[in-house]
């Protein structure tokens, strides 16, 4: 299984539109706290639409607690970074590392020593970022594609 990490989340649909993401793709979600919304907020169960049941969630109270649940290898995905994400061979078990909407990944996460390496998702220049959940949209199925579509069809 491949994990999907999200440090302090602040909207609440793109949590929710990770958790179908997690649902379609048989990932584990992680949801690192404080939260920038109440879990039960209408635009996340919106977002999730009726695939809650299908996704595999875990809060957790510090990113310690969600590094301890991640089996694989730690990627921290920013925009500082010069490696790509699709430079990287993924095993099961791996976790992909996403921060915040507003602020991204602070700067303690990124050294930390947990953490495999640190990649980007390309880019045209002068471009902030992409939508939290598109980009872990587009690094997750690249580390599915790699493992195979393990259970999908």
């Amino acid at each position: 299984m491949l994990h999907i990490i999200y440090f302090e989340p602040e909207i609440a649909g793109n949590s929710g539109a990770a958790i179908r993401l997690s649902a379609c793709t048989g990932s584990m979600l992680h949801l690192v706290e404080p939260f920038g919304f109440d879990m039960e907020d209408s635009k996340l169960r919106r977002a999730g639409l009726d695939y809650h049941d299908l996704a595999h969630v875990q809060t957790h109270p510090n990113l310690e607690s969600a590094f301890a649940a991640v089996p694989g290898n730690i990627y921290a995905f920013t925009g500082s970074a010069t490696d790509f994400y699709s430079d990287v061979t993924y095993a099961d078990g791996d976790g992909l590392l996403f921060g915040k909407e507003s602020t991204g990944l602070p700067a303690w996460v990124l050294e930390h020593p947990r953490l495999t390496q640190k990649v980007r998702i390309p880019m045209l220049p002068e471009r902030r970022s992409l939508n939290l959940t598109n980009s872990a949209s587009i690094v997750i199925y690249e580390a599915w594609k790699q493992l195979g579509y393990p259970g999908g069809v």
